[in-house]
């Protein structure tokens, strides 16, 4: 009886890994072994890349609404809290995009937490 050695399912995830590893240098894209670990590093590296992305725009909003609500007399943690009380449901995205886009309605906002923190 001839010896099975599932050599189609090897070559299978060999050719796997070698296409996902395209565009790596040198070694990493031709053999196997430095293709596996690096693919595996990049994909720690992806994931990690993904939260800091998060991180970065959190800031960003941030730093814009602190800019926005300087110039209406108050400051950013004030202003958060004054719209938490005054019950408005909108995130800091979509609060620096209104400082930005629409400072009228901003500038409403602004007046409603004001009145909510007095």
């Amino acid at each position: 009886m001839s010896r099975a050695t599932n050599g189609p399912a090897t070559r299978q995830r060999r050719n796997r890994v070698l296409k996902r590893a395209k565009g790596f240098r040198q070694g990493r894209r031709n053999l196997f072994k430095q293709a596996m670990v690096t693919g595996i590093r990049a994909d720690a590296f992806a994931f990690a890349g993904r939260q800091q992305k998060k991180r970065f725009f959190r800031s960003l909003w941030i730093t814009r609404l602190t800019a926005a609500v300087k110039a209406h007399g108050l400051r950013y943690s004030a202003f958060i809290h004054g719209v938490q009380k005054a019950g408005i449901k909108l995130n800091r995205k979509e609060l620096s995009e209104l400082a930005i886009h629409d400072p009228s309605t901003f500038e409403a906002i602004c007046g409603k937490a004001k009145t909510a923190l007095a």
